[in-house]
């Protein structure tokens, strides 16, 4: 419930949103009670840490819900969004302020999202689409480590992130790039075969447009590579 509220920073949350994702199909006859009984250990729990304020609860009631009376920057999730979105801005530009910003966003995490809560799916979809922007931060890292000519430094590390997420074209095409200007270029071309019968195999699709003019110029050894 926390969580929820956390992620809803300064918004109102219905009571009935919390009841369908503390309780889903099978809410208690006395969900209202039970939430009032929640929010009741939680202030407590907030003023035994020191974080309640002498005028004012920080959960507070507001028509029909709660609301946590916090600004969004004081939540971890707010935080690394925000960062990794500048990091992305400056990949091109200024990739090495880019990755010290993306490094900082990355640093924000202690495992995966939102683990220690409830299984509701509101908390899942957010969990999923946190876990998603993870990913891009890692890929837009590596696009500004291959910006700033560090393309033998990401090779190791992109093996392994490709062989955790296959879907993930972008992980490929980084590889690619990554081993020509390491001059192996027939490990690139094979990255390309290995992604096509992956997607092929496993997901009934072929490579992207953006792969396959990857691969033709890695063919050509196109010098803007």
């Amino acid at each position: 419930m926390l969580t929820m509220l956390a992620l809803n920073a300064g918004q109102v949350v219905a009571f009935d949103e919390l009841i369908d994702e503390l309780w889903g199909e099978a809410p208690l006859k006395n969900a209202r009670n039970a939430l009032q009984a929640n929010v009741k250990r939680m202030r407590k729990s907030l003023a035994e840490l020191g974080l309640e304020r002498p005028d004012q609860d920080l959960i507070r009631t507001v028509d029909n819900g709660y609301m946590l009376d916090i600004p969004e920057e004081a939540v971890d999730a707010y935080r690394f969004l925000r960062t990794a979105e500048k990091g992305a801005g400056l990949v091109e530009h200024r990739p090495y302020e880019a990755m010290d910003t993306l490094r900082g966003a990355l640093a924000m995490w202690r495992g995966p999202a939102l683990l220690d809560t409830s299984d509701g799916p509101w908390c899942r979809a957010v969990a999923l689409r946190l876990d998603e922007q993870r990913k891009t931060a890692r890929e837009d890292l590596i696009s500004a480590q291959l910006q700033s000519g560090e393309a033998g430094a990401v090779v190791a590390e992109l093996k392994q992130l490709l062989a955790q997420y296959p879907e993930r074209e972008r992980f490929s095409e980084q590889l690619m790039i990554a081993l020509y200007r390491c001059g192996r270029q027939s490990e690139a071309v094979d990255i390309f075969h290995r992604t096509r019968k992956w997607l092929d195999e496993e997901l009934g699709l072929k490579p992207s447009r953006r792969l396959h003019h990857l691969y033709q110029a890695i063919l050509m050894q196109d010098p803007s590579l």
